[in-house]
């Protein structure tokens, strides 16, 4: 009887089966911490998609990658906002074991361009070949199987957070190799002249653009909320599926804060 292996299959991406299933995705944040165990119980818990965030994060490669497994391991899936430092930052981040990327501040079609060549493979653009590492299953699969499979069961989104984004919209929204929108709102506003005013008229127009384009060229959006019933709301309302919500510092915070205030109250 031979020895049991496990399967070297490329399998299917939970959130962009979720997407194409007219379903929400719920993506949630380990920051600022790099252990492997907080992901593991995340995808035990039932989220789809963590959000590793290497562009205010000084994640290095190996931890990008243990996070990733644990992700895998319980069934969800990894996602890295990456640091524009080169023509390999995204391919890097792929090889990482990255499902998807999450490219911040993209504000040019140039820039645009750019990102699409690094992140996708021959047709579409001329992201760097190596077939040996885990996410190719270390040669276990061909090699254009594993190109066929990351054209179809990744995903590149691009950040939606200064003005000149608004301005090219139009224009990334009709890219090959694309496949949504994430809205940030904090910077938008920073960049719109209405630093924090999340309500500003201009803020909700700019989302409101977002939404209606990425519905009008078949793309997927979301953007960061503060709990199910502003995500609902959004979704029914203005079409958005990907939402992130809450981060582990956060959570520490606001446990530690609930702790502080109830002794404070009882002995005080």
């Amino acid at each position: 009887m031979g020895v049991q292996r496990p399967s070297a299959t490329l399998q299917p991406n939970r959130v962009l089966e979720r997407i194409r299933q007219g379903k929400y995705v719920l993506c949630s944040s380990a920051t600022p911490y790099p252990s492997p165990k907080i992901p593991e119980m995340m995808g035990m818990i039932g989220f789809d998609c963590l959000w590793i965030d290497e562009e205010h994060q000084d994640y290095d490669y190996d931890q990008m990658f243990n996070m990733g497994l644990a992700c895998r391991a319980s069934g969800m899936e990894p996602m890295i906002r990456v640091r524009k430092e080169g023509d390999h930052s995204f391919y890097r981040a792929f090889e990482a074991g990255a499902s998807g990327l999450m490219v911040p501040h993209v504000r040019t079609i140039e820039e645009a361009e750019w990102v699409i060549k690094y992140s996708r493979f021959a047709p579409v653009g001329l992201r760097g070949m190596d077939g040996v590492e885990a996410a190719a299953k270390y040669s276990l699969v061909p090699m254009q199987e594993y190109m066929d499979w990351t054209q179809k069961e990744t995903f590149v989104l691009f950040q939606v957070e200064d003005k000149e984004s608004l301005d090219i919209l139009e224009e990334t929204s009709q890219m090959e190799g694309l496949d949504g929108f994430f809205f940030g709102p904090a910077d938008m506003t920073q960049s719109l002249g209405v630093p924090c005013q999340f309500d500003h008229p201009q803020m909700v127009e700019a989302r409101k653009l977002v939404g209606a384009t990425a519905k009008k060229y078949g793309k997927f959006w979301g953007m960061p909320v503060g709990g199910a019933e502003q995500a609902a709301k959004l979704n029914e309302e203005e079409g958005a599926q990907f939402f992130a919500c809450g981060a582990a510092i956060i959570m520490l915070k606001e446990g530690y804060q609930a702790i502080r205030d109830a002794f404070d109250k009882v002995f005080d």
